[in-house]
């Protein structure tokens, strides 16, 4: 081979070395960028879900306050508070992770009234939008 293919050869070889190197990273600086918006997204929620919390929460303590406290009606609201209280501690402790993992151990425990309730919410989406 002669001097200028050898060079011509190295030169392009240099090229395409750097596009390579390039491509690499621009290729880690999007995928820094994605995980960084991921990131961001993922304690938007989280905070959103203990905002959530909060006011169910809240709620809880306003029907204990403001709710009849003797009685059958009593009871009934005593319990309905109490549920309100244990529903919104869980959003704030499990968050949406916590609740998706839940989700998907109830799946797995119980796969055909999962099912069962996935063809239900498909039939009653099919009529919503039919009309």
């Amino acid at each position: 081979m002669s001097d200028k293919s050898q060079s011509a050869q190295s030169s392009m070889e240099s090229a395409a070395s750097k596009a390579g190197e390039s491509t690499q990273q621009a290729a880690a600086a999007a995928m820094d960028k994605a995980h960084e918006l991921a990131s961001s997204a993922g304690k938007r929620m989280d905070e959103a879900t203990s905002a959530l919390g909060d006011r169910v929460k809240s709620a809880a303590s306003s029907l204990r306050e403001r709710g009849p406290q003797e009685g059958m009606l009593g009871n009934a609201s005593s319990m309905v508070a109490d549920s309100l209280d244990n529903a919104g501690r869980y959003l704030q402790d499990e968050g949406i992770v916590g609740m998706a993992e839940d989700v998907t151990e109830l799946i797995r425990r119980n796969p055909i009234p999962a099912m069962l309730v996935g063809v239900g919410i498909g039939y009653m989406l099919a009529k919503l939008f039919r009309s």
